[in-house]
């Protein structure tokens, strides 16, 4: 499995192993051990999860796991996200964003002992704050580097102006940005986002891959173009379109991390072979980004 250096401490596996709908696959402590293991001996050793995810379950069945298979931990990298809160307020539960120092610290601490390990590899704030403070952010984030509770930090989901703005108060330490990119959502390519972290080297984990599946079943017209264009570079290579989607997002020389988000190692396998066996050619790239209608000039 190809690695990717992500800043000046780890490695990622290239394709990234997804645990955001762990709660719905209903798996066992004993059957999630053996989708890890499953995951790692492909090479995909890096694990993402959220304390928001299913309210903090998600982070408590992984850390049930790594519990129940001591040493396992050491083998994998982790990665783990925060900002995102809820309230109860009456009967209603309110949704707000908190970046904030004291926030920050307490939340990795909590998610290090629901994942019932020593550190997390790679913490990362999970969506932009409105009510945004880079230098308190950043000052959170340093500390936790410092008290060796996190590896190292970045961010998920952030337009290039807040990027920018926490990698200056970093001292330019942010390690990824974790985007959503798919056959149907170009945001980040259009706000210059992708650019941005071209220009300094880093490389960004992506979310929802496959448009959570949409592509394949929504009769929306951009989905249906999309689906087009990948069947017709699919049929040419003798691939299933999801291989061929992976192969596409692994192209472009940001050398951006897929997170795969099914629970089907035969999923995985697919994205895997886009890796190691896929070649696209430049002009097939091209083609498939304009597919969904995404222009290239502008």
């Amino acid at each position: 499995m190809e690695t990717v250096k992500v800043g000046n401490n780890l490695e990622f596996s290239r394709l990234v192993q997804g645990f955001w709908r762990l709660a719905d696959w209903k798996f066992s402590t004993k059957d999630l051990i053996e989708f890890m293991e499953a995951c790692a001996d492909r090479g995909v050793t890096t694990f993402d999860t959220a304390e928001i995810y299913s309210d903090t379950e998600c982070e408590r069945q992984m850390g049930a796991a790594f519990k129940d298979k001591p040493g396992f931990r050491e083998k994998i990298q982790l990665v783990t996200k925060t900002g995102i809160f809820k309230k109860k307020i009456e009967n209603d539960m309110f949704g707000y964003y908190d970046t904030s120092y004291d926030r920050i610290i307490e939340s990795c601490k909590e998610s290090i002992k629901r994942l019932q390990c020593g550190y997390i590899d790679l913490y990362l704030i999970h969506r932009e704050d409105p009510c945004f403070d880079a230098w308190e952010t950043a000052r959170a984030l340093k500390d936790l580097k410092k008290q060796g509770l996190v590896r190292e930090v970045g961010v998920s989901n952030f337009d290039p102006f807040k990027f920018d703005a926490l990698n200056t108060a970093m001292d330019g330490a942010l390690v990824t940005n974790q985007i959503e990119w798919n056959p149907v959502c170009f945001e980040h390519f259009n706000s210059g986002m992708m650019d941005n972290l071209v220009k300094n080297k880093i490389h960004p984990m992506i979310w929802s891959p496959l448009a959570g599946g949409r592509i394949f079943s929504s009769d929306d017209p951009e989905c249906v173009k999309a689906m087009e264009g990948f069947k017709e570079i699919a049929n040419r290579h003798g691939e299933e379109i999801e291989t061929i989607i992976y192969a596409w997002l692994m192209y472009h020389p940001v050398k951006a991390m897929p997170i795969s988000g099914s629970n089907k190692l035969e999923r995985l396998d697919l994205a895997i072979r886009a890796l190691q066996e896929v070649k696209l050619e430049r002009w097939e790239w091209y083609k498939l980004y304009t597919a969904s209608g995404q222009q290239v000039l502008r």
